[in-house]
This record gives structure tokens, sequence and C-alpha cells, in this order.
């Protein structure tokens, strides 16, 4: 099936989006027609006009009131012009949304390492300015396409009605013209996606420059960062540049020949005149005719690059929906007999590396257990998996002894509350985002949990305290406070599995206490998962995992590790020795 919707056509993706607005889009068309009809109406009466002047008839009035609906026509073509893309406007705007909506859903299904391994530049730009762009390719190709493909034909077939031997002299141009159009989409497909390439690089250095922008100027890398950036900058300019430029000249030379119809039609129709195999009135009507015969077909032949653009663009977000996502069902299908966390023979990588080979063991319910490990040996994969952000590639991740891959997603979410190390805050109070944590809760549980979790004071001392907006990612809080809100956020969901990776790590040492003894108490009872670099603060920890390269080295209580005097004894030594020096170095201060 997969298959199947990736060979879908751009214009079944563009009608499915539609969903009830595609009547808009039927109105819109219909509304074209009849504009195109008040556009050619006309000239067939000014080949009345021009008929009745060569029969000497001389009655102004008539003249007059043939004058007068010429008008009329083409203010009712007008009329009929703005209600067409008016309500081709309203389907597109819809037909965006759901696009940028469909797409924000799969995301949310998707498992974090496919969003992840996406830029963030590149899905920003898929889904604001690339879906931004084919805006005004959807609301004018479908009314306008269609009324200006209707126009020449019916201008055609009046020439044909007249003289079929200039109807067809007129098309003479139009071949020479198609040639000289045919050579500006050469090499197109190249060209467009070296040109989408150069735009998402740009963005992505734009986003880089400017959330490195503290980094940058602390280390003095200002001037290097900046030339990064006027390189993309440059790089995708002269992208468009040289295509455009050679373009321009087939562009040229098409927009030249094509609507120079009168250099075949008036010699042509002149020798006819002059032998009597054509009457002068009718020569005159078949120029006024051929006149408005391929200014249509040119503005039909301008979509081409818009529709190719729409084509890329709609594969782009077309890739994101047909993601491959988590599979959950709507109804838990196994018995969760307790919140005890099991990992069976646990394999999972990123892209085509494995990263964990093979991992066993089990957090039981009511107790600590504490992963620790070299940096990147795998301990904040392994929490992820616990919380059901990615998939495991072999092997299982259990809660209370159902497959996890059996819980649905919502039952799941209920049970199992996660805090990493970099805690997101979004552009809201404190009080909504630690809200977040169970959206019915009162203020009065806000403020209980923010207290217990050792955060309220600080709260309070914030200019609008609990109502005091945090930024963008929580930017206006430093990190220990985006943390401690995060935990308040975690304790007042109250889910019976705790993961908490590195939730400390931009605390200072006297906050850390308190959260420390916070968390302690609010999670009493609960299965706790912590991961940590500093091994001081799991000491305590009735079950140490310790993770090294992707496998489970050793496991155990602290004291019991240490006597094992294997790889965590030798992190000990390391951490207390560290410690112990810093310690030297303060008092010697």
């Amino acid at each position: 099936m997969k298959g199947q919707e990736k060979k879908r056509s751009t214009w079944s993706w563009v009608f499915e989006f539609a969903g009830i607005r595609r009547k808009d889009y039927i109105a819109s068309v219909v509304l074209a027609v009849c504009k195109v009809l008040c556009i050619v109406a006309p000239y067939l009466v000014m080949a009345q006009v021009v008929s009745e002047l060569f029969a000497g008839v001389k009655d102004l009035s008539l003249y007059g009131r043939q004058f007068a609906l010429i008008a009329a026509l083409w203010m009712a073509a007008a009329v009929f012009h703005a209600l067409s893309t008016s309500a081709s406007h309203k389907a597109t705007f819809y037909v965006l949304g759901a696009m940028r909506k469909r797409a924000c859903d799969k995301l949310a299904r998707m498992p974090l390492g496919d969003v992840t391994g996406r830029s963030s530049g590149g899905l920003k730009n898929v889904l604001v300015e690339r879906i931004d762009s084919i805006e005004t390719t959807l609301a004018h190709v479908i009314p306008e396409f269609t009324s200006n493909l209707l126009a020449p034909i019916l201008i055609f077939a009046c020439m044909l009605a007249l003289d079929w031997r200039l109807a067809l002299v007129s098309l003479a141009t139009l071949p020479l013209g198609l040639v000289c159009m045919a050579g500006m989409f050469k090499d197109y497909d190249v060209n467009n996606q070296r040109a989408v390439d150069a735009t998402k690089a740009l963005n992505d250095t734009a986003v880089e420059y400017i959330h490195g922008i503290e980094v940058i100027k602390v280390f003095g890398k200002t001037q290097s960062s900046y030339a990064k950036f006027v390189d993309a900058a440059k790089a995708a300019a002269e992208t468009y540049v040289s295509w455009m430029s050679r373009c321009n000249v087939y562009f040229s030379l098409a927009m030249s020949v094509m609507p120079a119809t009168l250099l075949a039609v008036l010699p042509v129709g002149a020798f006819f005149v002059s032998n009597g195999s054509l009457a002068p009135e009718t020569f005159i009507m078949c120029i006024v005719l051929s006149l408005g015969l391929i200014t249509p077909v040119i503005t039909i032949l301008s979509y081409s690059d818009d529709l190719a653009a729409l084509d890329v663009v709609m594969g782009e977000v077309t890739s994101i929906i047909d993601a491959p996502e988590q599979v959950r069902p709507a109804q838990t299908q196994a018995t969760v007999a307790d919140n005890t966390v099991t990992l069976e023979d646990v394999r999972f990588g990123y892209k085509d590396e494995e990263v964990l080979h093979g991992i066993s063991f089990t957090a039981r319910e009511g107790e600590t257990t504490a992963l620790v490990g070299p940096s990147g040996s795998g301990k904040s994969t392994v929490a992820r998996l616990i919380d059901g952000l990615w998939d495991v590639q072999g092997g299982t991740v259990r809660l209370g002894g159902a497959d996890i891959r059996d819980i649905s997603s919502e039952d799941y979410n209920r049970r199992v509350s996660f805090v990493s190390q970099n805690s997101y805050l979004f552009n809201d109070t404190v009080r909504e985002n630690i809200r977040m944590g169970r959206p019915g809760a009162t203020d009065q549980d806000v403020e209980n949990i923010a207290r217990a979790a050792g955060c309220h004071e600080f709260i309070c001392s914030l200019e609008n305290g609990y109502d005091t907006v945090v930024g963008s990612g929580g930017e206006r809080l430093s990190g220990g406070e985006r943390q401690r809100i995060s935990i308040a956020r975690a304790m007042l969901k109250d889910a019976p599995v705790v993961i908490l990776d590195e939730a400390t790590a931009y605390t200072d040492p006297e906050n850390e206490a308190v959260i420390e003894q916070s968390v302690a108490r609010l999670v009493q009872g609960k299965t706790l998962i912590v991961i940590a670099h500093r091994l001081s603060t799991i000491q305590g920890a009735q079950h140490i995992v310790v993770i090294d390269g992707g496998h489970v080295a050793e496991e155990g209580t602290h004291d019991q590790l240490l006597a094992e005097n294997g790889l965590y004894a030798r992190m000990w030594e390391a951490h207390t020795s560290v410690k112990g020096h810093l310690t030297e170095g303060g008092d010697a201060a």
C-alpha cells in the first residue's frame, strides 16, 4: 500500500486535502468557464459589427447597443473572475491548513529518531515556507488553467468557422515557441533539486547561527560563523541566478515568437483576399481573433514551472505523511500486572549503526533503578526506548509483563513520565507549563506540587510569579529553573513510572539536594529510573545498571559494584577523586 500511495498524483493529494472544500474548487471552475464565455462573446459581437460596417449599415444606435453589450460582457467577465478566484482561494487556504495539520499530526506519531534525524531548519522550511509557496499555484491554476485552456479552443473554433485556412495559419508560430519553451525545462529536476537543497542549507545555517549566537560571541567566532551564513546565502542566490540566467534566453525567444501570429496571418490572409477566396470582413475578424489566440496558451505554459514546483513541494510534504509511524493499538491488548519495567535482549540503532546490543535488565516497582556508564554508552537511548519515543529493533520492552507495543499510546503515556536533561518549556506562563502534566489541575494543585518539588520560592520571585511567561523554550529562565519546573510538571502528572534523564544536570548543589529530597518523597511506591553522571546522586539506588558500549556491563547495588572492582568501581574512584580535588581547591581558595 505504501508504494501505491507514493505513486499518487499531486492532484489526488490536493483534492484529498481539500475535503469539504472541494465544492469551492468546482465552483471556481464553473465561474471560470462563465468568465471565458464573457470574454469570447465580445469577439462574436465585433464580428457582427464588422459585417454591418462592410454592409454599409449606418444605424448608430445599433452600434451603441452592441458596444454597450461588449462593455457589459467584459464587466461580467471581471465579476466572474473575482468570484472564481475567491472560491479557489477559500479552498486553497483550507488545503494549506490541512497539509500542515496532517504533517504535524504525523510528526507526533513518528518515532522520535525519525523526527530528530531530519534537520529542524528543513522541517520548518517545508511546513512554513514551502507550503506557503504553493498558495498562488493552487489558488490560480485550477480556475485560470481552465479558462485559459477553454478560451483559445473557443476562439480557434470561431476561426475555423470563418476560414479554416487562416485558423491553421494562425498556429504557425506555436511549434517554434514550444521548442524554445522546452529548452527552459532541460535538466529541470536536477536544477530544481539543487535549488531546494541550497535553500534548505541556508535555512539550517540560519537556525544554527541564531541558536548558537551566545556560544559564537563567547568564543569570538562571530566573523567565521557569519561568514558561513553569508556563504550559504550566496550559494543559494547563485543557484537561482545561474538557473534563471540560462532560462532567460529560451524564455525571451518563446515570448517573442509565440504571440507573433500576425507574421503568418497578415501575408497569407492578404493573399487570399487578393485572389478573391477570402472576404475582407472575414479577414479582419480573423486578425482580431488571432490576437487573442496564443496569449492564453502562453499563460498555460507559464504554469509549467509552478506545477513542477508544486510536485516537488507535495513530494516533500507526503514524504512526511508517508513516513513509518509507531503502531499502537487503539485499546490496550495486554494485561499490565504492575509497574515493573523489563528489557529483554533489546537492540536498537540509528540508521545503519546499532548502538544497543542485547540490553536486558529489570526496574522493579517501588525501587530506584539507576543507569550509569561512560558518555555515549547508550543510557539516554535506553530511557527513550522505555518512554516509547522509539520502537526497539530487536527484543522487547515490557511494562508489568506486557509488551509496550500492545499498550495504547494514551494508556502508556498516562503510566510513564519522562524528564530529560534538555527540559523544554512552551512560550506560556509558568503555571500553564506545570499544568501540562495534568490539564485538569487547579491553580492550587499547581502551587502545591511546585512547593513539593522545591521550586515555589523561585517562581514567586519572578516578575509575575506563576503568571510569568517563560519565553520560547523557556529562554527567560536558567537551565536549572527550567529543569525544576519540568520535574514539577512530571510530578503533577503522577505517573507510576518516572524516568529522570540527567534531570538535575543544570542545578546547583544546594538546589540539587532540595530536588532530590522532593523527588524521593514524590516517587514513593513508583518505578523510578534515573540516569546520572554524578554517581553520588544515585549512591542509595536499590539497583544500579552499568551500561558500556551498548551492553550491560554490571548490575547490583553501590556496595556490590564497588566490591566487584569493575567499571563502576573505576568510575566511582574517578568521581571521588575529582570531587576531592575540587574540595581541596575550594579550601585553598
